[in-house]
């Protein structure tokens, strides 16, 4: 499965999901910009996207509300171990009240990976990281993947976003 991410303003990203009402897209924002987040099997419909294949999966990022971007640059020797780990660790997040989705994506070009969760609502997320289970997944010692190198290459970040909700119906 190829993920295709691409920014803009949100009246333009809006304008490219509306056109293409077929394809699996969430238009997403946080008070820097805007993004447009793309499933599918074949090519995107950006003209100039990121590309990510995807590497661990879980929910339907349609169901969330509020997200979490994980921008995590793992070296080439730190990736089987990385995205191992991931996948062992998915099952603990995917049964959490509000929880709706995850991805882990593979850069195609470069070496930062997205561990990206949707949650029905921000308060759902807060829930998670105050868990014993958000404390144990996080503290698994990645330092060490055989070649006594750190599995980052620079620092972790993260960045929040929401998928707007129609005003009408609130």
């Amino acid at each position: 499965m190829n993920i295709y991410i691409t920014t803009g303003t949100y009246d333009y990203l809006l304008k490219i999901k509306e056109k293409y009402p077929n394809e699996k897209m969430v238009l997403m924002q946080n008070p820097e910009h805007a993004l447009l987040v793309h499933e599918t099997e074949g090519k995107t419909v950006f003209t100039t996207p990121r590309h990510y294949k995807l590497a661990a999966t879980a929910g339907d990022l349609g169901d969330g509300i509020f997200f979490i971007f994980t921008h995590l640059p793992i070296p080439d020797e730190g990736k089987p171990v990385y995205e191992f780990n991931f996948k062992k660790n998915t099952p603990v997040i995917e049964h959490k009240p509000g929880f709706a989705a995850f991805r882990l994506l593979r850069p195609v070009k470069g070496d930062t990976y997205i561990a990206v969760t949707g949650w029905k609502d921000e308060d759902s997320f807060g829930r998670w990281k105050r868990s014993i289970d958000y404390l144990l997944v996080h503290s698994l010692d990645l330092t060490d993947i055989g070649t006594n190198k750190s599995t980052y290459n620079a620092p972790a970040f993260t960045k929040e976003y929401v998928v707007p909700q129609d005003k009408e119906a609130s």
